[in-house]
């Protein structure tokens, strides 16, 4: 067991927001409760933790309401977006996180901090928008939008039509210092929802939000290496990283170096919507520092902290069996 470690752990949609569900608050908050259980225990065994967290279906959701009242009320931009949902989030989270503490007899405070995170104003995301946000369209409503307002849109999996924008890579964390603050002073911090406000520096130092959304894993993975975490917990709804997914080859990964992992990833065995950021977050935080990595399902937190769940990615280029590839 690893005592007094710092984890920054990244949670997947389902630790908010259940498939099937319509996104009340009370459906929100009864996964939040049940996630914070898994997170009270990691702190129960003496860790201290970093959350991170998805923002996908509570941006959308905005989205909706902005379009449906702009005749009353004027749409606020996706950065103002993106923090007001990292307060929503992050309050159910620093709550829900508190009360269970305060059922195990521990006495942690537990803060979130609005994040701003540096993307490049040249990053070639820019020029290529690829991540789809909000909901559903017809042709008709895209391509009135395309033409009056500028954007990007495309049609998505025969489901209709959705705004895409771009998916820089995160450069830096603006907060970090305040972050390492908290959590020298003992605090257990929520950073980085979302994957951070994206915000470019100007050359005199100022920061301007951007329409953007970046990867909450990549963002993790970067937020990790700042505060000088030493593992990168990747929370999902899977046990563990499997090659030749959903196939009668399938084959479930236990510990993979950095370097057999980039040589998965360049062979294509992750898409790109879902596990593909997740591994190369874990492969570039080893590969700049950390301990190790975990993917691992929600509530095998602990034991994939013991090396008994998940799959492990560490730095280095072990000799492993053969895939065949």
């Amino acid at each position: 067991m690893l005592e007094s470690t710092t984890i920054v752990v990244a949670l997947g949609g389902n630790a908010i927001l259940q498939p099937g569900h319509k996104g009340t608050f009370d459906e929100q908050n009864d996964a939040v409760k049940k996630t914070c259980v898994e997170l009270a225990e990691l702190v129960e065994h003496g860790n201290h933790l970093v959350v991170t967290h998805g923002n996908g279906p509570q941006i959308g959701n905005m989205l909706i309401r902005h379009e449906m009242a702009s005749a009353v009320v004027p749409p606020m931009p996706l950065d103002v977006c993106s923090a007001e949902s990292q307060g929503q989030i992050g309050y159910m989270i620093q709550r829900n996180l508190k009360n269970e503490l305060l059922q195990r007899s521990l006495d942690r405070d537990v803060s979130t901090l609005v994040t701003q995170v540096i993307v490049d104003q040249d990053d070639p995301a820019f020029r290529n928008p690829t991540k789809p946000i909000g909901t559903f369209f017809s042709e008709q409503e895209a391509r009135r939008a395309m033409a009056t307002k500028g954007e990007r849109w495309i049609e998505d999996s025969g489901r209709g039509w959705r705004k895409v924008v771009p998916s820089p890579d995160p450069l830096s964390i603006v907060e970090k210092q305040a972050i390492r603050g908290l959590l020298a002073a003992g605090n257990l911090v929520i950073a980085a929802g979302g994957g951070g406000i994206p915000v470019i520096q100007m050359p005199d130092g100022r920061l301007r939000g951007v329409e953007a959304v970046i990867d909450k894993d990549l963002a993790a993975q970067r937020l990790a290496v700042e505060v000088r975490a030493h593992v990168l917990m990747i929370l999902t709804d899977v046990h563990k990283v499997s090659l030749h997914f959903h196939t009668p080859q399938q084959r479930d990964l236990d510990l993979v170096t950095s370097s057999e992992a980039r040589r998965y990833i360049a062979a294509g065995h992750f898409p790109p919507g879902s596990m593909l950021p997740k591994m190369l977050a874990a492969v570039r935080f080893v590969e700049n520092g950390g301990d190790f990595s975990v993917i691992c399902f929600l509530e095998e937190a602990i034991e994939a902290l013991e090396g008994k769940a998940g799959t492990r990615i560490v730095n280095g280029c072990m000799n492993l069996p053969s895939t065949g590839l």
